[in-house]
């Protein structure tokens, strides 16, 4: 069973994801950063392949991609360095990255290098469903990857139940219609949404990302869904961290607090 599955059949609720780049702070950060997000007690590691242009994403997170990229991070140095990671891991490790490059490196052997190396799942934020159907629902099926879709405010119920129906992951839902980054508070108008969403009954969980930072903000979006995604916030924290260990691990158990 792909641990995705095996995750959200055994958890239901305050389910946190925990964003980072790879190659940052600095270019050998990654597997360091993933053990102590799993030690600090996340649910799911999201890893973002840096990419020159990440669209959805805001200053912070752009900020990351540059510096990783300045770094040296690239497609093959990654997964060089998530070889072996399957040893100290065992939480879901999903891949999130634009089109552009994974093309670039070749659909096919992206796929086979995410399978080689063990990572449970994509969320790739450009890609067309229907792109998806034709040409890669197969490939991503071979390679046993679960395929992620964003929705947002604006998505409509028809589009939401077309997306619900093709996937058998999760859903990100995105909180707000913007950029990604630390939002203060959620407001009415998003409850309004989330509790629009949670009352279709869709059959795939739901996780809520953009502008989740903290307890108060994790626990409210956890409270229309399965849980939540940080981002932006996570970035801030290791950026200029001085011991990645311990500031990751505060730092979650600070969301996590009840």
């Amino acid at each position: 069973m792909n641990r995705i599955h095996y995750l959200f059949n055994n958890k239901q609720e305050r389910v946190l994801s925990i964003y980072f780049t790879a190659g940052f702070p600095h270019l050998e950060d990654t597997i360091p950063v993933m053990e102590a997000i799993q030690a600090g007690g996340a649910d799911i590691i999201e890893i973002g392949v840096p990419y020159s242009d990440p669209i959805a994403d805001g200053p912070t997170i752009q900020d990351s991609n540059k510096i990783a990229l300045e770094n040296g991070m690239s497609m093959k140095k990654l997964f060089e360095q998530l070889k072996g990671f399957r040893a100290k891991i065992h939480i879901p490790v999903v891949l999130m990255g634009y089109l552009n490059p994974i093309i670039q490196f070749g659909m096919e052997d992206f796929c086979k290098k995410c399978k080689e190396v063990g990572i449970d799942g994509l969320i790739v934020p450009d890609l067309p469903m229907q792109q998806y159907l034709d040409e890669f629902k197969s490939l991503f099926e071979e390679y046993g990857l679960v395929n992620t879709f964003l929705i947002s405010p604006q998505t409509s119920e028809k589009r939401i139940r077309e997306i619900d129906e093709n996937t058998d992951g999760f859903i990100y839902m995105v909180s707000s219609h913007s950029i990604t980054g630390a939002k203060s508070g959620i407001s009415e108008e998003q409850i309004t949404y989330f509790k629009r969403v949670q009352d279709m009954n869709l059959k795939n969980p739901r996780l809520i990302g953009f502008g989740i930072s903290d307890a108060e903000t994790f626990t409210t979006a956890s409270s229309y869904s399965h849980g939540a995604i940080i981002g932006s916030a996570f970035i801030k924290t290791i950026k200029d961290s001085k011991d990645l260990g311990e500031d990751i691990k505060n730092y979650l158990q600070s969301v996590l607090k009840n």
